[in-house]
Protein backbone atom coordinates (compact mmCIF):
# COMPACT_ATOMS: atom_id res chain seq x y z
CA UNK A 1 0.00 0.00 0.00
CA UNK A 2 1.38 3.40 -0.97
CA UNK A 3 0.72 6.61 0.86
CA UNK A 4 -0.29 9.19 -1.70
CA UNK A 5 0.06 12.78 -0.54
CA UNK A 6 -2.65 14.94 -2.05
CA UNK A 7 -1.62 18.55 -2.60
CA UNK A 8 -3.73 21.66 -3.14
CA UNK A 9 -2.96 23.45 -6.42
CA UNK A 10 -2.71 27.23 -6.61
CA UNK A 11 -6.07 28.69 -7.60
CA UNK A 12 -6.37 32.19 -9.03
CA UNK A 13 -9.75 33.88 -9.37
CA UNK A 14 -11.35 37.07 -10.63
CA UNK A 15 -14.89 38.13 -11.37
CA UNK A 16 -17.19 40.28 -13.45
CA UNK A 17 -20.80 41.22 -12.81
CA UNK A 18 -21.96 38.15 -14.75
CA UNK A 19 -19.17 35.58 -14.30
CA UNK A 20 -16.40 34.17 -12.15
CA UNK A 21 -13.00 33.34 -13.65
CA UNK A 22 -11.06 30.51 -12.00
CA UNK A 23 -7.58 29.36 -13.00
CA UNK A 24 -6.02 26.23 -11.51
CA UNK A 25 -2.26 26.61 -11.89
CA UNK A 26 -0.80 23.24 -12.91
CA UNK A 27 1.29 22.15 -15.86
CA UNK A 28 1.72 18.78 -17.57
CA UNK A 29 -1.62 17.59 -16.19
CA UNK A 30 -3.00 14.10 -16.75
CA UNK A 31 -5.66 11.87 -15.21
CA UNK A 32 -7.80 14.95 -14.54
CA UNK A 33 -11.29 14.61 -13.07
CA UNK A 34 -13.47 17.71 -13.20
CA UNK A 35 -16.96 18.23 -11.84
CA UNK A 36 -18.88 21.51 -12.05
CA UNK A 37 -22.38 22.00 -10.67
CA UNK A 38 -24.41 25.04 -9.60
CA UNK A 39 -22.60 25.40 -6.27
CA UNK A 40 -19.21 23.73 -6.61
CA UNK A 41 -16.13 23.01 -8.74
CA UNK A 42 -14.17 19.85 -7.94
CA UNK A 43 -10.83 19.26 -9.64
CA UNK A 44 -8.30 16.47 -9.22
CA UNK A 45 -5.36 15.57 -11.41
CA UNK A 46 -1.76 14.40 -11.52
CA UNK A 47 1.15 16.64 -12.43
CA UNK A 48 4.81 15.58 -12.36
CA UNK A 49 3.87 12.41 -10.46
CA UNK A 50 2.04 14.29 -7.68
CA UNK A 51 -1.70 14.19 -7.01
CA UNK A 52 -3.59 17.48 -6.69
CA UNK A 53 -7.15 18.05 -5.51
CA UNK A 54 -9.33 21.07 -4.80
CA UNK A 55 -13.02 21.45 -3.90
CA UNK A 56 -14.38 24.97 -4.37
CA UNK A 57 -17.81 25.54 -2.84
CA UNK A 58 -18.78 28.89 -4.34
CA UNK A 59 -20.09 31.92 -2.52
CA UNK A 60 -22.95 32.12 -5.04
CA UNK A 61 -24.47 29.91 -7.69
CA UNK A 62 -23.36 29.42 -11.29
CA UNK A 63 -24.94 28.03 -14.45
CA UNK A 64 -22.76 25.07 -15.50
CA UNK A 65 -24.42 24.76 -18.94
CA UNK A 66 -23.38 28.34 -19.84
CA UNK A 67 -19.88 28.04 -18.41
CA UNK A 68 -16.68 27.19 -20.28
CA UNK A 69 -13.39 25.50 -19.48
CA UNK A 70 -10.12 25.02 -21.30
CA UNK A 71 -6.83 23.34 -20.64
CA UNK A 72 -3.83 25.56 -21.25
CA UNK A 73 -0.11 24.88 -20.99
CA UNK A 74 0.16 25.91 -17.34
CA UNK A 75 -3.43 26.23 -16.20
CA UNK A 76 -6.94 24.91 -16.29
CA UNK A 77 -9.17 27.91 -16.93
CA UNK A 78 -12.87 28.11 -16.03
CA UNK A 79 -15.18 30.92 -17.18
CA UNK A 80 -18.22 30.33 -14.96
CA UNK A 81 -21.52 32.10 -15.64
CA UNK A 82 -23.09 33.53 -12.46
CA UNK A 83 -26.72 32.62 -11.83
CA UNK A 84 -27.40 36.17 -10.58
CA UNK A 85 -25.88 39.05 -12.52
CA UNK A 86 -25.09 42.07 -10.48
CA UNK A 87 -23.37 42.37 -7.15
CA UNK A 88 -19.83 41.10 -6.85
CA UNK A 89 -19.19 38.20 -4.53
CA UNK A 90 -17.23 39.32 -1.47
CA UNK A 91 -15.05 36.20 -1.85
CA UNK A 92 -14.85 33.10 -4.06
CA UNK A 93 -15.82 30.52 -1.48
CA UNK A 94 -18.89 30.17 0.71
CA UNK A 95 -16.78 29.69 3.84
CA UNK A 96 -14.91 32.68 5.24
CA UNK A 97 -11.71 30.75 6.05
CA UNK A 98 -8.61 32.06 4.25
CA UNK A 99 -7.00 29.45 2.00
CA UNK A 100 -3.29 29.91 1.27
CA UNK A 101 -3.61 28.35 -2.19
CA UNK A 102 -6.46 30.65 -3.36
CA UNK A 103 -5.41 34.08 -4.61
CA UNK A 104 -6.85 36.96 -6.61
CA UNK A 105 -5.92 36.91 -10.30
CA UNK A 106 -4.94 40.57 -10.71
CA UNK A 107 -4.33 40.10 -14.44
CA UNK A 108 -8.00 39.28 -14.99
CA UNK A 109 -9.60 41.28 -12.17
CA UNK A 110 -12.00 44.14 -12.83
CA UNK A 111 -13.62 46.38 -10.24
CA UNK A 112 -17.41 46.52 -10.01
CA UNK A 113 -17.54 50.00 -11.54
CA UNK A 114 -15.34 49.18 -14.56
CA UNK A 115 -16.92 48.26 -17.87
CA UNK A 116 -15.46 45.40 -19.92
CA UNK A 117 -14.15 47.71 -22.65
CA UNK A 118 -13.05 50.59 -20.42
CA UNK A 119 -9.43 49.53 -19.92
CA UNK A 120 -7.97 47.52 -22.75
CA UNK A 121 -9.24 44.21 -24.09
CA UNK A 122 -11.98 42.24 -22.41
CA UNK A 123 -10.64 40.04 -19.69
CA UNK A 124 -7.33 41.83 -19.31
CA UNK A 125 -8.20 43.79 -16.22
CA UNK A 126 -6.11 46.69 -17.54
CA UNK A 127 -4.20 47.87 -20.54
CA UNK A 128 -3.11 45.19 -22.95
CA UNK A 129 0.57 44.90 -23.79
CA UNK A 130 0.41 46.73 -27.09
CA UNK A 131 -1.88 49.59 -26.07
CA UNK A 132 0.72 51.57 -24.10
CA UNK A 133 3.17 51.36 -26.98
CA UNK A 134 0.41 52.35 -29.45
CA UNK A 135 -0.54 55.30 -27.26
CA UNK A 136 3.09 56.45 -27.09
CA UNK A 137 3.39 56.18 -30.89
CA UNK A 138 0.25 58.29 -31.35
CA UNK A 139 1.73 60.88 -29.02
CA UNK A 140 4.91 60.88 -31.08
CA UNK A 141 7.05 59.72 -28.20
CA UNK A 142 7.50 56.08 -29.07
CA UNK A 143 10.80 54.39 -28.39
CA UNK A 144 11.91 54.60 -32.01
CA UNK A 145 11.13 58.30 -32.38
CA UNK A 146 13.73 60.95 -31.77
CA UNK A 147 12.72 64.57 -31.25
CA UNK A 148 14.74 67.29 -32.97
CA UNK A 149 13.57 70.80 -31.98
CA UNK A 150 14.98 72.12 -35.25
CA UNK A 151 12.37 70.09 -37.12
CA UNK A 152 9.45 71.47 -35.11
CA UNK A 153 6.99 73.53 -37.17
CA UNK A 154 7.17 77.31 -36.79
CA UNK A 155 4.50 78.84 -34.60
CA UNK A 156 3.15 82.34 -34.05
CA UNK A 157 3.69 82.43 -30.28
CA UNK A 158 4.37 85.79 -28.65
CA UNK A 159 7.57 84.44 -27.12
CA UNK A 160 9.00 83.99 -30.62
CA UNK A 161 9.29 87.77 -31.13
CA UNK A 162 12.68 89.45 -31.25
CA UNK A 163 14.02 90.49 -27.86
CA UNK A 164 14.13 94.28 -27.66
CA UNK A 165 17.49 95.99 -27.21
CA UNK A 166 18.02 96.75 -23.52
CA UNK A 167 20.48 99.62 -23.97
CA UNK A 168 19.53 102.76 -22.13
CA UNK A 169 17.99 105.37 -24.31
CA UNK A 170 19.30 108.94 -24.20
CA UNK A 171 16.02 110.70 -24.73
Amino acid sequence: MTNTVVMAPTVLWAQRKDRVLVSIQLEDVDEEKISVDTAKLTFSAKSHGKTYNVDLEFNGQIIPEESKQRKGGREYYFDLKKKETGPFWPRLLKEKTKHQNIKIDFNRWKDEDESDDEMGGAGTGGYDDASLEDMMQQMGTGMGDSFDPGEAPDSEDSDDDEIPNLEASTE
